[in-house]
C-alpha cells in the first residue's frame, strides 16, 4: 500500500532531464535546464492524480553544481521535510553530479522521510526520453511506506546515497550500487525492498549555512605525477585535499611527499582510490587517513562538511 493521504513536494534544480535539443534525434548535444519542473511533472499524465507541490529551486546543468545551489538545496529540503503534511520530497536533478548531491543531502539531514534523486540520461525532446519515468518511478519510491533517507532512482532501480555513482557516459542504465547492490527496484509500480533504506546520524541543515566554504581540491595518483598540484593548493588556501589513488589508494611517492607535507602544514587530507570498486581500508600505522568505502567526489564532499562542522 502507497500512503496516499500526504503531499509529496518535487522540487527542480535543472539537468538534463529538463534539457532540450532542435532535434528529437539529437541524444548529446542538448542544452541542459530549459524545463521548469512543473513542465516536466505534466508530461507525466499517471501523475495527474497524485497530490504534489512543485518549486524550482534551482536551473542549472548539474556540471555546474556549486556551493550556492547546495545551500538553497538544503535549505528547502529541510523546510519540506518538517512539514507533517508531507509525505516525501522528489528532487529533479542533473546526473553529473548526481552522487555528489545525494551524498550530502543525506549527511546533512539523515531524513526519515524519503528523499528521492532522480534524473535522466536523454533529454526531454529525445524521441525516447528516459526523464518520465524515472520521474514517476522516483514518486512511487517517495510513497512507499517505510521508505526513508536519500536515494537516487534512475533506470528502475533505486540506490542508496552512500552508493550511488555514476558509472557510463551515455548509456540510460548508467548508475550503479558498487558491492552493495540498490537498496530496490521499481517493476510495473511495485517498490521491491532489497536492503535497509539508507539511515544515519544528521549533521544538520545549520551545518551549510555559512556563504564561505572552505576550499577542498582532489588531485589524482598516475604514471609521472608530482606534487605541484598539492602544492598550489596548500598556497592557495585549501584546508582539505583528497587524493584518488591507484589500487587501494596507493600513491605515486612524490604525490604522498607533497600530501605529507600538506597534512603537516594543517591541510586535512583522505586517501581513496580511483578505481570504480572496493573499499580504501585503514591499516595500521597509516600517514594519511583512509576514505573508506567513499569514492573521491563522495569523499571531498566528506571533507567539505567535517570542515564545516569545525
Amino acid at each position: 500500500m502507497q500512503r496516499t493521504d500526504k503531499t509529496l513536494v518535487v522540487l527542480g534544480t535543472g539537468g538534463t532531464i529538463a534539457g532540450t535539443a532542435a532535434s528529437a534525434g539529437d541524444n548529446i548535444g542538448y542544452t541542459a535546464a530549459q524545463l521548469g519542473v512543473a513542465t516536466l511533472v505534466k508530461a507525466v499524465p499517471a501523475l495527474a492524480g497524485v497530490p504534489l507541490e512543485t518549486e524550482q529551486v534551482a536551473q542549472v546543468d548539474s556540471k555546474d553544481m556549486g556551493d550556492a545551489v547546495w545551500r538553497a538545496l538544503v535549505a528547502r529540503v529541510a523546510h519540506h521535510l518538517a512539514r507533517p503534511e508531507v509525505a516525501g520530497l522528489v528532487v529533479t536533478h542533473g546526473t553529473d553530479t548526481l552522487e555528489e548531491t545525494a551524498w550530502l543531502l543525506q549527511r546533512v539531514l539523515a531524513p526519515a522521510k524519503p528523499v528521492v534523486l532522480t534524473a535522466a540520461m536523454r533529454p526531454a525532446t529525445s524521441l525516447q526520453p528516459d526523464g518520465p519515468q524515472n520521474l514517476l518511478d522516483a514518486v512511487t519510491v517517495a510513497r512507499h511506506p517505510g521508505a526513508q533517507g536519500v536515494v537516487a532512482v534512475l533506470g528502475g532501480v533505486v540506490h542508496g546515497a552512500a552508493d550511488v555513482a555514476k558509472v557510463h557516459t551515455y548509456r540510460i542504465d548508467a548508475f550503479d550500487s558498487g558491492d552493495a547492490g540498490p537498496v530496490a527496484r521499481i517493476e510495473e509500480g511495485r517498490v521491491r525492498v532489497f536492503r535497509p533504506w539508507p539511515a544515519g546520524q544528521a549533521l544538520g541543515a545549520g551545518v551549510v549555512a555559512p556563504e564561505a566554504w572552505p576550499r577542498v581540491g582532489i588531485v589524482l595518483s598516475h604514471a609521472g605525477v608530482d606534487g605541484l598540484l598539492v602544492d598550489a593548493l596548500v598556497q592557495q588556501g585549501a584546508r582539505g585535499i583528497v587524493a584518488a589513488g591507484t589500487g587501494h589508494g596507493t600513491l605515486h611517492r612524490e604525490l604522498e611527499a607533497a600530501l605529507l607535507r600538506a597534512q603537516a602544514a594543517g591541510v586535512r587530507v583522505l586517501r581513496c582510490s580511483r578505481v570504480g570498486r572496493g573499499p580504501v581500508l585503514a591499516q595500521p600505522g597509516d600517514s594519511l587517513p583512509a576514505g573508506g568505502e567513499l569514492s573521491p567526489v563522495k569523499a571531498r564532499v566528506e571533507l567539505l562538511l567535517q570542515l564545516l562542522a569545525g
